[in-house]
């Protein structure tokens, strides 16, 4: 097996600088450019102070994949220009199976739970952005209003191309589009919104105990809600 080679720290500093398109993030002096070689400039100059942030802690050898900000600034930078019906569409699909509408047959304490946890969230999203879900009790698939998921459609598109990047990711850390929705709309903290998308989860670990492997699975999970939150918080 060939051995990898982790890329070693090249610069010393990592500033941001203003540009004509926003804020620029640069390598002593040097700006960063995507993948696709387009310059990271980003729409807030906290957001481009977080993401130099990223840069300026790192160590000797580069941990490009804990880099957070950085991966989602290159996505909504390269990819979702060109993907946004495509990420609307994502987006759609989660509220049409979201997780706050599938509650427990048994045990009751589990189900009471789940509603305590979810309920507020679901009549939340039906108020502010006309998205109506429809609980059901199992795991049997039901049909979602088609208003609704056309409603998050919209509603996903209407956003710019930092800000729907992040919900849709959002969507996919938390298996929730109403999770997602009221993180990005400001309503709900992002670190509350995952602790809500565990209630399962949190329940089985009562029953059986921790397992080692899933709770470092949690732990990147809460390390990548932590980046969620810091991002919506530094968009303009």
């Amino acid at each position: 097996m060939d051995k990898v080679t982790l890329p070693k720290r090249f610069y010393k500093v990592a500033s941001v600088a203003p540009s004509e398109a926003g804020f620029a993030v640069e390598l002593d002096g040097r700006p960063i450019k995507t993948p696709a070689k387009a310059p990271l400039i980003l729409p807030s100059e906290a957001l481009a102070g977080a993401i130099a942030h990223e840069w300026h802690t790192q160590g000797e050898i580069l941990d490009l994949q804990g880099m957070t900000l950085t991966r989602l600034a290159n996505v909504a930078l390269d990819r979702t220009p060109e993907t946004r019906a495509d990420l609307a569409d994502e987006l759609s699909r989660y509220a049409g199976t979201d997780v706050t509408c599938y509650l427990a047959e048994t045990p009751s304490e589990l189900r009471e739970r789940q509603e305590a946890a979810w309920q507020p969230w679901r009549e939340w999203v039906g108020k502010e952005l006309g998205v109506v879900l429809v609980p059901v009790i199992g795991l049997m698939a039901s049909p979602q209003p088609q208003a609704s998921l056309d409603a998050v459609r919209d509603y996903a598109l209407g956003l710019d191309d930092f800000r729907l990047t992040a919900l849709t990711w959002g969507c996919s850390l938390l298996g929730s589009a109403v999770l997602a929705l009221a993180v990005e709309r400001g309503a709900l903290d992002a670190g509350q919104a995952l602790s809500a998308s565990c209630v399962d989860e949190d329940w089985q670990i009562e029953q059986w105990g921790e397992d080692a492997e899933a709770m470092q699975v949690r732990a990147n999970r809460l390390r990548e809600t932590q980046a969620l939150q810091l991002w919506f918080d530094a968009l303009p």
